[in-house]
């Protein structure tokens, strides 16, 4: 087991977890807004133990990577990724991302997955197509919505990290629903850790970046899990969209369950990623 930092092209540093044996098939985690590698946890335990080579890391300007006034948008983040996959020489991958990092799967993919680089790749709750309403996405959510984000963190920042975790995100604002304090908190512990500047570009790239022809290029199997309750990324808009566009997809919806199913449920999850990595 190690961790530590690669250096992107403009000095960025990029904190990763890397563990496993390096001879067993790499499994590449990337985490959603505003969070860090950290949120896989019971994904990275798991996989390990099943014997997958396991590596998570933290997006530029989020946990402990720098936190950057620059490149926080899509084509850096897929870019970024490319430099750790480089670094650490990761072949026959399979990428996993969640909410914002299932958009950086999106482009990393279909940019740079070729020459044995990517097996295959898993979104989860993810944000592609795209989020915000267009004349072109009639059922995306209005730009208003990501405005309201956009100045809640501006406002307070540390309150909005409370509110998003304690309501919609974890589903915990649903009648009879079991809260974790422990999963609020680490939720906030996470997100703190990220720069204030990189957080607040970075609502711009998952709302507003259109990943169409990002999964129209993909060639990898891609396995598209999605809660029917996600309160965050509406699974009609996301999902349910995507699966129209992949070349060989997989969709598993799950009644009842939030955007933060992998945490919640991670037995669930877990059990259905397996049998995805094996197929």
């Amino acid at each position: 087991m190690s961790s530590g930092f690669i250096t992107t092209t403009d000095g960025a540093e990029i904190f990763y977890k890397d563990w496993g044996s390096k001879d067993a098939q790499p499994v590449v985690f990337h985490h959603g807004w505003p969070l860090s590698a950290d949120d896989w946890d019971a994904q990275m335990m798991f996989f390990l133990g099943q014997g997958y080579r396991v590596i998570a890391f933290d997006r530029r300007g989020h946990g402990r990577s720098t936190q950057t006034d620059t490149g926080n948008e899509m084509d850096t983040y897929a870019a970024d990724t490319a430099a750790l996959v480089e670094a650490l020489d990761l072949k026959n991958a399979i990428h996993v991302g969640h909410s914002t990092g299932g958009g950086v799967v999106a482009r990393y993919v279909a940019r740079f997955g070729g020459n044995g680089r990517v097996a295959k790749a898993v979104l989860i709750g993810a944000v592609p197509p795209i989020m915000v309403k267009t004349e072109s996405n009639p059922g995306g959510l209005p730009i208003e919505v990501f405005d309201g984000f956009r100045a809640a963190l501006l406002a307070n920042r540390a309150q909005f990290f409370r509110d998003v975790p304690e309501g919609p995100f974890f589903g915990f604002n649903r009648p009879g629903a079991k809260v974790s304090q422990g999963m609020i908190d680490n939720w906030w512990r996470q997100g703190m850790m990220g720069g204030a500047k990189a957080h607040y570009d970075s609502i711009k790239a998952f709302s507003e970046t259109d990943f169409t022809e990002d999964l129209k290029a993909i060639d990898a199997p891609v396995l598209i899990l999605h809660g029917e309750d996600d309160q965050i990324v509406p699974i009609a808009d996301s999902a349910h969209l995507a699966i129209k566009l992949v070349k060989n997809g997989t969709l598993k919806t799950y009644p009842g369950l939030p955007h933060g199913m992998a945490t919640t449920h991670p037995e669930v999850i877990n059990a259905d990623l397996l049998a995805f990595f094996k197929s």
